[in-house]
Parts: structure tokens; C-alpha cells; sequence
């Protein structure tokens, strides 16, 4: 299984993928946890080049890909091809939302670079943590450049990840975590894994 994990800024996708870890490890389900950008060396030193520095939005797209292309060919890959779930924090579905929706790049040139990158894999089952902008912003704890776009920023990437969720219903779960603690969300994708457990 390749699980991938998206939504705007704070909306707790990094704890949702630290207790899920967790329950998985009690039942014995072999995994990887990952992240995008990052997971390997070189992509984590692109990672802090996207969240840090101001560039145009056409170099922010290409530093994902070629970051995108580094971790799918030496992390998931080889986690998949050895039988391991994959779990990933952010994948294809965030550079749409964010470099698409948000940016304005077109969607169809971004579709054809996260194919190229992600040797045309999409993941099995992507959960979409659907969390109002403002709250998220408020609990956001990893200060970047992402951030500091703001509220407007972020409801154009939200709406993207909707529109994105509403045309690939089969592989989407939308989660709605306004209300939920941690615990309720991780039984939530809990519940949707069990068939494949």
C-alpha cells in the first residue's frame, strides 16, 4: 500500500502519521513513513531551499519534481518493491493544489512532471485532512515561507485539494477534522485501512 497524507497548513498530518505509525507497528504491518519534499539526502536539501528561500513559482515546481524524482526512486520504490506500506507526508496531489490552484501554473504541464517524477505511481489511498485555513494557521508549527502567504493562499490550495478529491473519488478520503482529536482521526483512516490489513 502507498498512503499518501495532504492538507493545508496545521491541519495534522505529521501526528495523524506518527499515531498511525505507531498502531501499524503494533500489528505488525512492515512500513516506511516518509515526506515530501524529503526523504533522502538530497531531497531534504532542497526541502530547505523551497521552505526558505523566495523564488519564482516555475523554479518552485521544478525543485519539487527533481525532489519528487530523487525520493520515488530511492525511498518508495524500493519500500514498495520489498513488500512495505509506504506512508508519505505530501506527495503529486500537493504540487497541484499548490503550484496549480494557488500558483496559477497550468495543471496539465504539472500532471505530465509528477508522472515523469513519480514513475507514473500514484498512490493507493490519499487522505485529505480537511481543516477551516484559519484554524490550521493558528496551529501551524513549522514556520516556512508557505505560511507566511496566508489565509488566501492557503483557501485557494483548500480548494484545490477539493477539486482534486471530488474527481478522484476512488483513491480520496475526506476527512473532516474540525472537531476531531488526533486519536479520532487516526481511528477515522483506521477504519478505511482495515480492508487491507
Amino acid at each position: 500500500m502507498f498512503i499518501t497524507f495532504e492538507g493545508t497548513e496545521g491541519c495534522g498530518k505529521s501526528t495523524l502519521i506518527r499515531n498511525l505509525s505507531t498502531r501499524l507497528q503494533t500489528l505488525g504491518v512492515p512500513h516506511l513513513v516518509t515526506r515530501e519534499p524529503g526523504g533522502t539526502r538530497t531531497a531534504e536539501e532542497i526541502r530547505k531551499i523551497i521552505l526558505n528561500e523566495e523564488m519564482d513559482p516555475l523554479t518552485e515546481l521544478f525543485l519539487y519534481e527533481a525532489a519528487r524524482a530523487e525520493h520515488f526512486k530511492t525511498t518508495i520504490a524500493p519500500a514498495l518493491k520489498q513488500g512495505n506500506w509506504v506512508l508519505c507526508d505530501r506527495f503529486t496531489d500537493s504540487t497541484l493544489a499548490y503550484q496549480g490552484y494557488a500558483r496559477g501554473i497550468q495543471l496539465p504541464m504539472i500532471r505530465t512532471l509528477n508522472r515523469i517524477a513519480s514513475q507514473r505511481r500514484s498512490p493507493d489511498l490519499t487522505f485529505f485532512l480537511d481543516l477551516p485555513v484559519e484554524i490550521g494557521l493558528s496551529r501551524a508549527s513549522d514556520p516556512n515561507r508557505f505560511e507566511r502567504e496566508g489565509v488566501e493562499f492557503q483557501k485557494k490550495v483548500r480548494k484545490g485539494f477539493l477539486e482534486i478529491a471530488k474527481k478522484e473519488k476512488k483513491r480520496f478520503r475526506v476527512i473532516r477534522v474540525t472537531d476531531l482529536d488526533p486519536e479520532q482521526v487516526c481511528e477515522k483512516v483506521m477504519r478505511a485501512l482495515r480492508k487491507h490489513l
